[in-house]
């Protein structure tokens, strides 16, 4: 299973292309504005998306991206997420007023998207990759993603905050490679807690909950451009102090666009 980081910053700027992972060429998580480096025929590869929740950063290049590739299309894209992201992208994206219902047309017998309702604990199979939902808290409906083909899983933690029943499951599962944001530094502790978001701090204690014996590289994403630094300059801080629990220091690496895992 191969995983290409399309996009992974918290905002835009140059360089900077918000989240969007590529797995095997033909599933899309998240449709940040990472999509936009890819080709049309990489975008026409492309027949199934999940989407960790409604924001724009998660989400802008959706519209665009099936705009760019209708006429290649044979059957509806899917695009799997929670009942509430639907809601959202129906009433304010896909309204005939921001963007055309592409789920209408070109007929509603035969649109360009269908959209696939999914849950927390779901687990959604596509060709030989099982998908399971997991749990994320955050300031609307959302959800992280473990993908696995059988030789481990790439988990990716979507945007959240604290979050019990996320590291619950973690300590489930055979974990390969864990994505996990870390949006703003400690200095914005309280707007991170406020916009429910790590911060380098938070990320410490939620680190704990990780069992002794259990040993992964942890990959930052989702940091917003202008504190980028700053934040793993705090995690490799706090990490070489060990002050990430109690277990052995962890391999803890920034996320750059463009990395491409092998699982």
């Amino acid at each position: 299973m191969k995983i290409r980081v399309l996009g992974c910053s918290g905002a835009i700027a140059k360089d900077c292309r918000t989240t969007s992972f590529l797995v095997d060429g033909e599933i899309l998580i998240d449709a940040g504005t990472g999509v936009g480096d890819l080709t049309l025929t990489e975008m026409g590869k492309i027949h199934t998306v999940f989407l960790s929740h409604s924001h724009l950063d998660h989400v802008a290049a959706l519209p665009l991206m099936v705009d760019a590739i209708a006429s290649q299309l044979t059957q509806p894209l899917k695009v799997y997420a929670l009942a509430g992201t639907i809601a959202a992208l129906k009433a304010h994206v896909f309204n005939n007023i921001i963007w055309p219902d592409f789920t209408r047309i070109p007929s509603p017998q035969a649109p360009f998207i269908c959209f696939q309702e999914i849950q927390i604990g779901d687990v959604v199979k596509i060709n030989d990759k099982s998908v399971e939902i997991l749990p994320a808290v955050h300031t609307v409906p959302a959800a992280g993603f473990s993908v696995d083909a059988g030789n481990g899983c790439w988990v990716f933690s979507g945007d959240t905050e604290r979050n019990p029943e996320f590291w619950r499951r973690v300590n489930q599962i055979k974990v390969a490679i864990l994505v996990i944001e870390t949006a703003f530094s400690n200095r914005e502790k309280e707007l991170a807690q406020r916009s429910l978001h790590l911060s380098p701090n938070v990320l410490a204690s939620e680190l704990d909950c990780i069992e002794a014996g259990k040993a992964f590289p942890i990959y930052i994403t989702h940091t917003k451009p202008a504190e980028t630094e700053l934040i793993m300059a705090e995690i490799q801080r706090f990490d070489q102090r060990q002050a990430f629990g109690a277990h052995a220091r962890h391999d803890i690496r920034r996320l750059p666009v463009g990395q491409e895992f092998e699982i």
